[in-house]
């Protein structure tokens, strides 16, 4: 058997507003069965932060999220645009903007989807090693945060305890500590 990728016969927004797009998409299967609407949220980049500190702290935000109305412990993150910025420069600008901390060494480590079946966007993951409370916060108005420091040695725990229960987190997490452990 061989895949092909669906044929798009229509496409239109059907929300379109800062808050959210959602875009219903006419869509002709492999085998030849059409579905009229299949709605894909269209999603701006993300770029996701492991800042691990001299003295091997994780650095996270503890902050209200609306979808799921809890507040919850995840890495820092935040979307851009990339036809105006790399991901490189949005980790960076994200950084600092929701921590104050500064990376001394940012590293790329991989790019990952969110959620492929409804969302189209995607996460670029990065390791900011060295990372210092140089910065300035500077939170948009829809953010109130918390930053919590985490040592490296106790981040399982909160994940298996579910105080760590973010998915781009929790795989940034992992991913960085086997990117970390494979740089020694």
């Amino acid at each position: 058997m061989t895949l092909k990728k669906w044929k798009i016969l229509k496409s239109d927004f059907v929300i379109d507003n800062q808050w959210c797009r959602v875009r219903q998409d006419q869509v002709k299967l492999s085998d030849g069965i059409i579905i009229d609407d299949y709605f894909v949220n269209v999603r701006p980049e993300i770029a996701l932060i492991l800042p691990i500190t001299p003295n091997k702290e994780i650095v996270f935000v503890r902050q209200y999220r609306h979808g799921v109305q809890e507040i919850l412990l995840e890495l820092p993150a935040g979307a851009f645009d990339p036809e105006k910025e790399d991901s490189l420069t949005a980790a960076k600008r994200e950084l600092e903007e929701e921590t104050g901390y500064i990376a001394q060494e940012l590293i790329f480590m991989t790019t990952i989807y969110d959620n492929p079946v409804k969302d189209d966007n995607k996460i670029h993951i990065f390791l900011g090693l060295n990372v210092e409370k140089i910065g300035k916060i500077e939170l948009d108005v829809t953010e109130e945060i918390e930053v919590v420091l985490v040592p490296v040695d106790q981040v399982i725990g909160k994940i298996r305890s579910g105080e760590i229960c973010v998915a781009g987190t929790i795989s940034t997490i992992f991913m960085g500590l086997e990117f970390i452990r494979l740089l020694k």
